[in-house]
């Protein structure tokens, strides 16, 4: 089988699981209890931390598909930060409802920005996906600094 052959198949294969991946998380179904969002929204940011540290060595169909699960993460958080959700090891502070319209504001620009970071890659635009990774990584930032205890 040609290099070709292989590339082909394994580029189709990472469309394919992106896919998946991205009607899966269309699923998404809201916490029922508070421990169920601390619980979720703690997987959340750790499988977002673990793409973001991956990421600037990411191109092509690859990165294209870790920014739309960041981007499909990002729309979720506000589903997963419900009133009185401040239970067992969450870090989340009350800031967060206090200021409500801010907080979901800065996880639409992270939305916005993974969006970016995917139509750049999807493009070959390196400059534009290394552009968006960082305007992205300040999102999240902001977030903990002003919401995380």
């Amino acid at each position: 089988m040609s290099i070709k052959k292989i590339s082909a198949i394994a580029i189709a294969g990472l469309l394919a699981a992106s896919v998946v991946a991205t009607v899966a998380q269309d699923a998404f179904v809201a916490p029922a209890t508070p421990e169920e969002a601390v619980e979720a929204r703690q997987a959340l940011m750790r499988e977002d931390g673990g793409i973001l540290r991956s990421a600037a060595g990411l191109s092509g169909a690859e990165a294209v598909a870790a920014m739309q699960t960041i981007k499909t993460n990002y729309s979720h958080i506000p589903a997963l930060f419900p009133e009185g959700s401040i239970v067992g090891d969450s870090e989340a502070l009350p800031a967060i409802w206090e200021n409500w319209d801010a907080f979901v504001a800065i996880a639409k620009s992270g939305e916005d920005a993974a969006a970016a970071a995917a139509a750049a890659a999807e493009a070959g635009d390196a400059d534009g996906y290394a552009a968006a990774l960082k305007t992205l990584g300040g999102t999240c930032g902001a977030c903990h600094q002003q919401f995380r205890g």
